[in-house]
């Protein structure tokens, strides 16, 4: 898109401070169409839905999931210095943290048009980045478009019910006109990518459920410290929280947004986890269409993948968990992968630094297999106690309904760029 096509909108938006947008960030869910029927908050939108243009779909996205360039890298672990550290997945960084640059989760949303995917996991670098620091947000636009693959058309077919739906959201989750961002994160890959790092750390695993070593892990005592063990629970359960802290921080990042653009929405968990992923158990609400398995061994379904799309290191999309950790080397060392020397990168002299990580032995490699099999064949699955696919936090976006808020709140319940988001986004000079 060129400058001169740009709404007026955008360069406010592009000098909206941050403290403004820290201040400034509420959750507004009452949208133009919306209607809660009765209550204290009894109102009907006098609007029709707007949905959100191209441009603003794209702005959105790309604050909740865009690459911001390529990851700086962890410089040093006592353990095996003068090697560098070699947690990270993923040789880019994007617009929220991941745990040791990890990165497993991929964002999916949904509009009236279609259900997406932004596949830029993997993705290099969006631009280059000027002497002070800076990207051009056109740029970075521009990439994250060409990441983006249509699933299907149409919105996501979850409607808002309960139990799909927590009953606080049924009047507001995934209505017409708004668009729902929702990220993933591969849960299994990211408990692997943490078994490497323990033994990289001299740690293993201990079953802490059955009370019991791994068998067979003695023949890898050279790689650890015996005095050195993680709980399988522990390990999962970390993850988990870092998985969790990964999705919600882009969900935060795209909040910040919605104030500099002076659009509504908000922040949520209140869609049932297992119903947007496709484990609902009704065949006519697939959600994102995830496959899934039950066993009466676990308390609810396991997600393990979407086909093609976003598969989950662990079986049945692996033949077993040898298979699974070979792909995850093949990440971190294989063709763009941050530790391979032909990998472009942010330094003076980027192969001297990408190659300075030390390569997984086959022992270590072995090693790491030997563990997260033993997870499977134990629990049926992997990871063993938590989703091998994991969704909780959405941001939704929508175009806010102004004479919703002028009936019932004082005045300062939202911003000035809310107050002129329909004027400087939606007509007038530059609007295409």
């Amino acid at each position: 898109m060129e400058k001169q096509d740009l709404p007026r909108g955008f360069q406010d938006m592009m000098q909206f401070g941050l403290i403004e947008a820290l201040l400034g960030r509420r959750s507004r869910r009452f949208f133009m169409g919306a209607e809660i029927p009765d209550g204290v908050f009894k109102y009907k939108s006098k609007h029709a839905p707007v949905p959100l243009t191209e441009l603003e779909k794209l702005l959105v996205v790309t604050a909740c999931g865009g690459n911001t360039g390529w990851h700086h890298m962890i410089h040093r672990a006592q353990r095996y210095a003068p090697h560098l550290s070699n947690y990270a997945g993923a040789a880019g960084g994007r617009t929220f943290p991941s745990a040791a640059g990890f990165h497993t989760s991929k964002t999916f949303f949904t509009d009236d048009e279609g259900v997406y995917v932004l596949d830029n996991r993997d993705a290099p670098a969006s631009a280059d980045r000027h002497e002070d620091g800076s990207l051009e947000l056109e740029a970075v636009l521009e990439a994250l478009r060409s990441n983006v693959r249509k699933l299907q058309n149409g919105r996501l077919r979850l409607p808002a019910e309960v139990p799909f739906v927590e009953a606080h959201n049924t009047w507001v989750a995934n209505q017409p006109g708004t668009l729902l961002v929702m990220p993933v994160g591969d849960l299994a890959q990211h408990v692997l990518l943490g078994i490497c790092y323990m033994l990289q750390n001299g740690y293993i695993l201990y079953d802490d459920i059955h009370k019991r070593p791994i068998p067979g892990i003695e023949k890898y005592k050279h790689l650890y410290d015996e005095e050195k063990v993680w709980n399988i629970t522990l390990l999962e359960q970390l993850s988990l929280s870092e998985v969790t802290v990964e999705l919600a921080t882009s969900c935060y990042a795209g909040t910040l947004m919605l104030q500099a653009m002076g659009l509504g929405g908000w922040m949520y968990d209140g869609i049932d986890l297992f119903s947007m992923l496709g484990a609902s158990g009704v065949p006519d609400i697939p959600g994102l269409g995830f496959r899934f398995d039950t066993d009466d061994r676990w308390p609810y379904p396991n997600p393990t993948g979407l086909e093609g799309v976003m598969e989950g290191f662990c079986p049945p999309h692996y033949p077993d968990m040898r298979a699974a950790v070979e792909a995850v080397v093949d990440r971190k060392y294989g063709k763009g992968g941050p530790f391979n020397p032909d990998t472009a990168g942010p330094w003076k002299n980027s192969a001297k630094v990408r190659g300075a990580a030390q390569v997984h032995s086959e022992d270590f490699k072995a090693c790491v297999a030997l563990q997260a099999q033993y997870v499977y064949d134990t629990f049926g699955k992997f990871p063993g106690t938590v989703p091998s696919i994991f969704t909780l936090m959405y941001l939704q976006a929508h175009h806010l309904d102004l004479d919703f808020y002028d009936t019932f709140y004082k005045p300062g319940a939202y911003l000035k760029t809310h107050a002129e988001h329909m004027a400087k986004w939606h007509g007038g000079d530059g609007f295409k």
